[in-house]
């Protein structure tokens, strides 16, 4: 981990991360919780019986040189005694169990405690009184064992003790028998009185040894707390097989939501936008904002105060005769249209003459109203129709009512534009608004919907991305910054905004500019596509008294320069839509319908 980064920011992100899969968690957990409870309803029952024996010394026991435990006696010795062989013959007499030793020895553990001369005997049985009273007999039939062992060891020692003593009676009885046939001054006589006072102390000593075994008691230790019946099984345990399938559970869950975490591209926090996608992050709305689209945000709002200082970055960021700021996103939708009006909208209350440009090309004109509803203007003529010839950028420019600095061009009437962003008119467009305005704003289409958006950014002089969260994708947002950055457009930064909706509102679509009457109206569904003939739309090339006329009628507009070279008259043409072979069309499959 970066050790510039603040551990906060890593906290909030898995803390994030949870927020967003808590579902997964939770039905991990309840996995494993289930399975806990069944896992614990196929083990059988077992119970646990375990009785005390204090161990006392015996015979000639002795502790291992450098032994576990201290003391007279090596109780790790003693410990394995309990499940040897010859004890489990033991309990299986007392018990008269059918089952072999080894198998009765299979389910008796033993325990020390430590700096203690006691013996923990337990045994597991498949029932309360089995285990009860294996305990017990495991323990008694230890302590008849040790007794025996050490009885075995006295006797065995006495025995020895008696054959020498037999040994020492007949060298005694030989002794005596020399020394009565020695004549009392013979020189012999000292030496054999000197072997018989040896072999009567040795006689005399092992007489004593053999009483003091002979006398011995042995005490091999006894049960200080016996086996009791217990009351529930000790296994399987409930609660601590829950606590693991829970725990379990949750380990798996934690692993899945990290994993989903990984391959899931979807751009869903702020952090994301800086830390994945790489780009720097210039304002940031949420819920709390209520991004609209029947108006803009007000300047005092809270959303209104994050375009305010956005606006104040932007106007920081751009260098001496920056003008064009085009406004793409990073995912199809309705991100681009908020945020460039809303920003031409705070550039424009600071005085500033500003022309907002809605180049996101429509389907349909239901499309194009958002952006006329939130600054009031007509969604016809616009971009596209002014880029067909159909109208001049005098027409197309409209006066946003709310915001006397801001100047809009929608985006217009759903003709077909197909690379008109590419044109020659609209670079000539554009160099006419960056002599008579001081900011364009362009509202362009999203960089994964095509290529006008990195046209449109070439001829920008800056570039500002719109990610909506939970709808942008890594690898868009990535590819959006990189074909910014081939075309040469400075990327201040992104605008991210919370997942927004569908983009309308409950007020009707602008009525189309030509509406066709009962009788005239098709009744073809409006998803029916029309054929080639009737997408046809002739051209009317008026004279060069018509063009002037036109212009001069409306006063105050932008006239847009003619390119070089290009001669005045009926060279100026402008497209001009005729739906009368429309209308008749309509009409003949009305009549065939109705004849049908």
């Amino acid at each position: 981990m970066d050790a510039t980064r603040p551990v906060s920011t890593d906290l909030s992100q898995y803390l994030g991360m949870l927020r967003r899969h808590w579902w997964i968690l939770v039905l991990a957990v309840g996995i494993g919780a289930a399975g806990a409870v069944a896992f614990t309803g196929t083990q059988p029952k077992v119970y646990r019986s375990a009785a005390s024996v204090l161990v006392s010394p015996a015979g000639t026991d002795t502790n291992a040189s450098g032994g576990r435990t201290k003391g007279d006696i090596n109780l790790d010795t003693e410990a394995q005694l309990v499940r040897s062989t010859a004890v489990a013959n033991g309990a299986k007499q007392l018990l008269r169990s059918p089952l072999t030793a080894d198998e009765l020895a299979k389910p008796v553990s033993v325990e020390v405690p430590a700096n203690t001369t006691v013996l923990v005997i337990a045994y597991t049985g498949d029932s309360p009184q089995g285990a009860q009273a294996a305990a017990h007999a495991f323990a008694e039939a230890y302590l008849r064992n040790r007794e025996s062992s050490a009885r075995a060891i006295l006797d065995r020692d006495a025995a020895a003790l008696q054959a020498k003593i037999k040994q020492l009676n007949a060298l005694l009885t030989n002794i005596n028998a020399q020394i009565a046939r020695t004549d009392g001054d013979s020189p012999l006589r000292p030496n054999l009185e000197s072997q018989r006072r040896t072999a009567q102390n040795q006689l005399d000593s092992n007489y004593a040894k053999l009483n003091e075994l002979t006398t011995a008691t042995i005490t091999p230790g006894q049960i200080i707390s016996d086996a009791r019946m217990p009351d529930k099984p000790s296994s399987p345990n409930p609660t601590l097989n829950l606590a693991t399938g829970v725990m379990a559970g949750l380990l798996l869950g934690l692993a899945l939501a990290l994993l989903r975490e990984r391959l899931d591209r979807r751009i869903r926090t702020v952090a994301d936008v800086r830390q994945r996608g790489r780009v720097p992050v210039l304002a940031a709305l949420d819920e709390r904002t209520a991004p609209r689209f029947d108006d803009v945000l007000q300047p005092y709002g809270p959303g209104g105060r994050i375009f305010n200082r956005l606006r104040n970055e932007v106007l920081a960021s751009l260098g001496h005769g920056d003008q064009i700021i085009v406004v793409t996103g990073a995912s199809r939708g309705t991100a681009t249209t908020l945020v460039a009006a809303n920003l031409a909208t705070a550039l424009a209350r600071t005085g500033s003459d500003v022309v907002l440009i809605g180049a996101h090309l429509p389907d349909s004109m239901i499309d194009a109203a958002p952006l006329a509803r939130m600054l009031g203007v007509s969604a016809t003529p616009g971009l596209s129709d002014l880029l067909a010839g159909r109208v001049s950028l005098g027409e197309a420019v409209q006066q946003a009512p709310r915001v006397p600095s801001l100047r809009v061009i929608t985006t217009g009437g759903a003709a077909t534009a197909a690379g008109l962003m590419q044109s020659q008119r609209l670079r000539d467009t554009l160099g006419t608004l960056r002599r008579q305005c001081n900011f364009i704003v362009i509202e362009a289409p999203s960089t994964s919907s095509g290529a006008d958006a990195q046209s449109l950014a070439s001829l920008a002089d800056a570039a500002i991305l719109a990610v909506e969260l939970r709808r942008a994708r890594r690898p868009f947002l990535l590819d959006a910054a990189e074909q910014l950055r081939r075309v040469g457009t400075p990327l201040l930064g992104a605008v991210v905004l919370p997942r927004l909706g569908a983009g309308r509102t409950e007020e009707p679509a602008p009525a189309p500019a030509v509406e066709l009457t009962a009788d005239d109206a098709d009744p073809k569904p409006l998803h029916e596509p029309l054929d080639d003939a009737e997408r046809t739309q002739p051209l009317r090339l008026p004279s060069s008294a018509d063009a002037a006329k036109a212009n001069g009628s409306k006063k105050g507009t932008v006239t847009p320069p003619r390119p070089p070279g290009q001669k005045g008259g009926s060279e100026d043409a402008t497209a001009v839509m005729n739906l009368s072979d429309l209308a008749a069309a309509a009409n003949d499959r009305k009549k065939q319908r109705d004849k049908r």
